[in-house]
Formats: C-alpha cells, structure tokens, sequence
C-alpha cells in the first residue's frame, strides 16, 4: 500500500508490512524566478541537484504518480494507494488505474467537481442533500455508500463513496471515494485510517528527531538534513519492531487473534465413536461387549443428542 501526503518529506512505514508511505512532492517552489526566494545556483541538468529543483517546479500531482512509479518500479508491491484531499481528483483515480492500482482518498466538498449519479449530474453536497431527502437508511460506521460515474477523457469510471460524520461534528461530514467498488465501506475507512501511521512518523521526528530545528538555508543542506532525520527515525522503527512491538511480524499477529472455528457436534460425536471403537479394537475387545459399552453410553445421553449420535454411526 501506498500513501501520499501533503507534507514535504518521503518515509519509509515500519508499522504494518507491505505499507511504505510516499511523500507527493519534495519542497515545492514557485515555477516563475520573481516568487521565488533565496540564491538559485545553476546546475548541469544531469546532476542529481538539477532534476531535483526540477521536480520540485513541476506540478504536485504530477510529481505524485512520478514518485508513484518510482516506488513500483523499485519493487514495492501495493495494490491501494491512499491520499487526502489535496490529490483526491477523478484524474488522479485514472492515472492510478493506468497503473494497475486503486485509489482511496477524501473528497473535497467542491461545487467543480461533477459526477453522474442515476443519470444526473451533480457534486458531493448535491448528492448529500438528495441522500438525506430520500430518508435512506443510515449505517452503523457510516452514512451513505453510493456508486458514481465520473467522465475522465470520455471515459466513464466508476468511484464508490463513503460518506462518514465528521467526528466532533454531528451535522458535518466527510467523504471517501475510490475506485475499488467491490470494497465494504468499513473496509474503506479502515484502510484509509492508516494514513494516520504519517502524522505519527512527524510527532516523532519534530518531538525527538529535531526536523523543524534547523538553521540550513540552502535547498540541498534541507533535503540533507531531512535525509539523516528519515534514517533516525527509519533506525527507531526497525529497533522498536525487533525488539518490542511483536504485532508487526507480517499477519502473523493477526492470525494468532483470530478464533478457531468450532468443531460441529455431530462431526465431534462421530470422531468420539470411531475413538472409542479404535480404543477397543487395540485392547483386543471383544464386539459384544463393545456394544454393551456403546448402549450404555447411548442411554445415558439426552434423546436430542441421542439422535444426532445416530446420524454420525
């Protein structure tokens, strides 16, 4: 799985396995000279510094799916990639398809967005209002769930949405959305929850890592200094999840916590019988009398369990 954010630093997730964060854009700067601040020294442009400045004057989304490919064609296996509202676009859901991946993002609760839902168009609050006139019934973990067709390039993709109450706001919402409809909506929240493993990794890094305390002002000095606090903190999580946090030895955790499946009676009733007849057979007992064993055994029993011990013999 991976994640962009909105932050300006790439990091690697030790949290859950398969799950590394990608960070969308390393520090954006103004495309025009005149709004940008600082000395800006010319690089040969095939020198790391070069593409780097050149990367960061591109367009954020489409530096995201630059670092998208760049993380698949250095191995990462993901199937999701999640991101806020800052990349949530119908075009970014298209490109990820391209790729072969799904989108999972939140929604802006914009009016320039337009989707076809039962073939009318209309934007998220649209929609939200008529949900709410129509009386649908409301879920447990979330509102709303429908299926919308957006119209990228003439082609029409479906997106599922999820709409989830704002917590700490009882008349407020969020909205989720990806393209993967076969999901369950608590599935997509769950999965989209695991963006909250970023702000985790910046507690640490501004608490005990000092990534906001520096005094560099050259943009390469910057990207150095993030550099080192991503080692640090990559050097803590791998210490932490070797050492404390057993949770993060692949699902094995998650397989542990799951309960066994119970035995059915009557499948335990018929294992109990061919025990018992095996038991007799290796003392050398003799058939009558295993039948008076098994009579005994059978009257003694409730008539209800009676009659499932005749189904298994």
């Amino acid at each position: 799985m991976l994640v962009l954010s909105s932050y300006s630093t790439p990091l690697t997730n030790f949290t859950r396995p398969n799950c590394v964060s990608q960070n969308s854009v390393p520090f954006l700067t103004p495309f025009k000279s005149r709004n940008q601040l600082g000395i800006f020294k010319h690089f040969d442009h095939r020198s790391l510094a070069a593409r780097r400045r050149a990367q960061a004057q591109r367009k954020m989304n489409d530096v995201a799916l630059e670092l998208v490919d760049a993380a698949l064609s250095a191995g990462i296996k993901a199937r999701y990639v999640l991101f806020d509202s800052w990349y949530t676009s119908p075009h970014m859901f298209a490109e990820l398809l391209k790729r072969g991946r799904y989108g999972i993002g939140m929604l802006k609760k914009s009016k320039k967005v337009y989707f076809r839902y039962r073939g009318r168009q209309m934007d998220v609050k649209t929609l939200y209002d008529q949900l709410r006139r129509s009386k649908w019934p409301t879920k447990e973990h979330y509102l709303y769930s429908p299926i919308v067709m957006f119209d990228v390039a003439g082609q029409v993709m479906p997106v599922k949405l999820v709409f989830v109450t704002k917590k700490g706001t009882a008349n407020d919402y969020l909205v989720l959305g990806t393209t993967q409809t076969g999901l369950h909506p608590q599935e997509i929240i769950q999965m989209y929850a695991r963006r909250w493993q970023i702000e985790g990794y910046f507690k640490v890094a501004k608490q005990y890592l000092q990534f906001d305390q520096t005094q560099i002002q050259s943009y390469d000095g910057l990207c150095g200094h993030i550099a080192v606090v991503l080692m640090g903190y990559d050097i803590l999580a791998l210490a932490q999840r070797e050492n404390l946090d057993d949770r993060t030895y692949g699902d094995l955790f998650y397989e542990y916590s799951r309960p066994l499946p119970d035995i059915k009676f009557i499948n335990a009733l018929n294992w109990l019988m061919k025990t018992l007849t095996g038991i007799g057979k290796k003392l050398d007992m003799n058939e009558e009398v295993l039948s008076v064993v098994f009579d005994e055994f059978i009257k003694a029993l409730p008539n209800n369990l009676t009659r499932l011990l005749g189904k298994a013999r």
